[in-house]
């Protein structure tokens, strides 16, 4: 699965390279002259999440105060030498699309993506319905390779032993290298009952493969009980658009017997919507408390607060947190730690502190 989290992954294509034939022998200085168009484009940003998180939305169509137009003229450059030497049919919806996938690919940074149409509406169902596939959101390390975020709980990646941060080498014996997170995530999808085997590397040790079965993925954010007799247990496994509302009624819950303490279980919780982690945040913040403020450099551009409805307020909390504890998931465990409403407990998180 891929969520990625507060992924608002979390995820979308990265570059496709597209190998075309050739018609003739093109002269050295005409080679040179294309590569040095080529560099150009990708210098210029030419040309996946669950994980991560899960994102707020930006339309295309919307302006940015940070920078000045780009200059498209080498990209027309390219666009003309493959009308005239490509020897195939071209698709100019798949240009555009591999266009604006590389304009966010040239970033460097693993969590700002492009969606396609299609890949939207993909990642806005896996959100809010169920999935086939394996239960694991997938993200990408600082060397581009696919890593395993987090095995959803009950679920086959789980039960395979899967694990934070293993590296998904290969699908079913293709390497993984150079492929974009939705890449993987479309391979290892499929119909419930086929099987996928991937290759995983963990840590130093030897590459090993494990064969998992599909089935049906369906999600429930938000699960709670009393434990103990007096212990209010809440985990959230991943921050949906109904997060808020169940949370808020388990809360409910929890008032009205009266408990005297709270367990917020986020582990292995991937990430999701900053609003959902908000309103999380939200049941035992002070109206107006800082949740979590974004920055470009030292530059604050906006900041999120609690709303208030802080019915959990002063009740002993404790958060379990381990390595698939993602996005959303660490602005929620690092807002209550950090104005002290919460102890951490468990291991260090996942490490994704960024917002799309």
């Amino acid at each position: 699965m891929f969520n990625e989290g507060d992924q608002q992954r979390a995820r979308a294509p990265e570059e496709h390279f597209v190998k075309t034939g050739r018609r003739g022998r093109w002269p050295a200085g005409k080679i040179l002259g294309l590569l040095l168009v080529v560099a150009a484009v990708f210098i210029a940003g030419i040309v996946v999440g669950d994980g991560g998180d899960l994102h707020f939305w930006r339309n295309a169509s919307t302006s940015s105060s940070q920078s000045s137009p780009l200059n498209y003229s080498s990209v027309n450059q390219v666009y003309s030498i493959l009308k005239s030497d490509f020897d195939g049919q071209l698709n100019q919806t798949q240009l555009i699309d591999g266009a604006k996938a590389g304009l966010v690919t040239a970033t460097g940074d693993p969590y700002t993506e492009y969606f396609n149409p299609q890949q939207a509406k993909d990642f806005n169902n896996q959100l809010s319905g169920s999935i086939t596939g394996i239960g694991a959101e997938l993200g990408s390390d600082n060397q581009n390779n696919i890593v395993v975020v987090s095995p959803l709980a009950g679920y086959p990646a789980q039960k395979a032993g899967l694990k934070p941060k293993d590296i998904i080498a290969a699908i079913n014996g293709k390497p993984t290298q150079g492929m974009t997170i939705d890449e993987v995530v479309n391979k290892i999808r499929g119909d419930a009952g086929t099987r996928v085997t991937l290759t995983i590397v963990r840590g130093s040790a030897k590459p090993f493969d494990v064969t998992i079965t599909r089935q049906k993925i369906t999600i429930p954010s938000v699960k709670h009980s009393i434990i103990n007799g007096n212990i209010g247990y809440l985990q959230i496994t991943q921050f949906t658009s109904d997060t808020g509302k169940l949370a808020l009624q388990a809360a409910q819950d929890f008032k009205a017997k009266r408990v005297k303490g709270v367990v917020l279980d986020l582990r292995g919780n991937p990430g999701g919507f900053l609003d959902a982690a908000v309103s999380v945040s939200s049941l035992w913040l002070k109206q107006g408390q800082t949740v979590v403020s974004q920055r470009r450099g030292s530059t604050i551009v906006s900041t999120e607060y609690a709303t208030g409805g802080n019915i959990l307020a002063g009740l002993p909390t404790v958060v379990l947190i381990d390595g698939g504890s993602a996005s959303a998931s660490e602005i929620t465990s690092g807002a209550l730690h950090d104005n002290g409403d919460a102890t951490l407990v468990g291991v260090t998180s996942f490490g994704k502190g960024s917002v799309q």
